[in-house]
């Protein structure tokens, strides 16, 4: 099991995404802790206005808004009963027992999981610590529950099936997935949690889940007002859905609302640049030149590496997107030497090297002194190489040949020799 905790501002954030998929029909609400009436005889105004006039009772805390997911393997396939004491027993555990909370179980994932919204305020106001509770609480009830319910563990799991997955066209187009949906399941994961400082860096994310927000053209109506559509496409990149406004999604999709997020977003991801650049300088040093190498290479450390290119070809431009630290980059933001053309000619110079030969110079040398006859008659002298007779074993490396100790000399330059001080007696006094 998998608990991933997050806070928001604003309460209605968190109950309206699992209160939408209950509409969408990908989603069923559980259960409903804590509050005066059973789930059954109660509105959604009702689920909301609960935990909302709560909230109000501390408007100074920046982020009064609990949003907690508990995650299960996928051969797992855990009852609604089940779900709902594992549920009421974790969040017993935490310390959010006797918190008013709402409960989801969500079914548009590979993998079973649910839903947990609630707020840290308590109903008289005062406020549940959160600091580190994901990794000291959180983690200790966390591996409780795998015991005591012969759960898989958290450190077993393959998180790949807990990253967005990117949408089959050919399933859209047939109708078996809802094109809103599927849309939506890929903004609720991406949006929020990467750090993008364009529209740019954003597509280059959403197209590795098949998703694309357009603009429209610069003469449309959509384009001078400001308006964002989104689509899918498919492997080649080209549109297999109508376009959906922005306005139609419940998440924070509209283009005022995205580049609202470039100046926190660039501020945030500041502090992981360091760590992108010292993954790909050594992604580079061992690629073996070629920009394909570089991205499978790249791949395995949790970068992405995305060209652009124009109809010739030609890379003119390079996008990076950290999955590790969920930051978006442009080459140019990392550096100059990270930008498009920097960055082909680096990877270029790193075949170049790959392919030239080890110079036979030495060897050569070597080789030519050895032929030359050593006369028997004349006496051997220490610090000449013609005296060498042991025999140069061709098949060994340059290096091995240069480092192996073919002959000893005391000798030394009289250039290079140092004029050794000499030590004054010290005077002593006779009485």
């Amino acid at each position: 099991m998998v608990a991933v905790i997050n806070s928001a501002k604003s309460i209605r954030g968190p109950f309206l995404y699992n209160e939408n998929k209950v509409k969408e029909g990908a989603a069923d609400c559980l259960m409903a802790a804590n509050y005066p009436m059973d789930m059954e005889d109660m509105t959604e105004n009702m689920r909301l206005n609960m935990l909302s006039k709560i909230v109000e009772r501390a408007k100074d805390t920046q982020r009064p808004s609990i949003h907690i997911s508990l995650n299960f393997a996928p051969e797992e396939q855990p009852s609604k009963d089940l779900l709902k004491r594992l549920a009421q027993e974790y969040m017993d555990g935490i310390g959010f027992g006797g918190q008013p909370y709402l409960v989801y179980q969500h079914f548009d994932s590979g993998h079973p999981h649910i839903h947990i919204v609630t707020t840290k305020i308590r109903p008289d106001g005062t406020l549940i610590a959160t600091n580190n509770i994901g990794r000291g609480i959180s983690k200790q009830v966390r591996k409780e529950l795998e015991i005591k319910y012969g759960l898989v563990k958290a450190e077993s799991h393959n998180k790949e099936f807990f990253r967005p997955k990117a949408v089959d066209p050919a399933i859209v187009q047939y109708g078996k997935v809802s094109t809103k949906r599927a849309i939506s399941s890929i903004l609720s994961a991406v949006l929020n949690s990467y750090k993008y400082t364009s529209l740019e860096e954003l597509n280059a994310l959403l197209t590795r889940y098949n998703v694309l927000a357009e603009r429209g053209d610069k003469d449309t109506r959509m384009y001078k007002n400001k308006g964002l559509a989104y689509r899918i496409i498919g492997a080649d990149g080209k549109p297999v859905s109508t376009p959906i406004l922005a306005s139609a999604f419940h998440q924070k999709a509209l283009l005022k609302d995205i580049e609202g997020r470039f100046l926190r977003n660039d501020v945030e991801r500041q502090q992981h640049k360091a760590k992108a650049r010292t993954a790909i300088d050594k992604c580079i040093r061992t690629s073996g030149g070629g920009i394909e190498n570089l991205k499978e290479l790249l791949h395995k450390t949790g970068i992405d590496l995305i060209p652009r290119q124009n109809a010739q070809g030609r890379i003119y431009g390079i996008t990076f997107i950290d999955h590790r630290t969920k930051s978006v980059y442009n080459g140019n933001d990392l550096g100059t030497q990270y930008a498009a053309k920097a960055l082909v000619e680096r990877i270029s110079q790193t075949a170049t090297a790959a392919l030239i030969p080890v110079p036979e110079t030495s060897q050569k040398v070597v080789t030519k002194e050895k032929q030359q006859p050593v006369s028997s008659s004349s006496p051997a002298k220490g610090n000449q190489v013609g005296s060498f007779k042991e025999p140069i074993d061709h098949e060994k490396s340059i290096i091995e040949q240069l480092m192996q100790a073919e002959y000893s000399s005391n000798y030394l330059p009289l250039e290079l020799r140092k004029s050794r001080k000499r030590r004054k007696k010290k005077k002593t006094n006779h009485l």
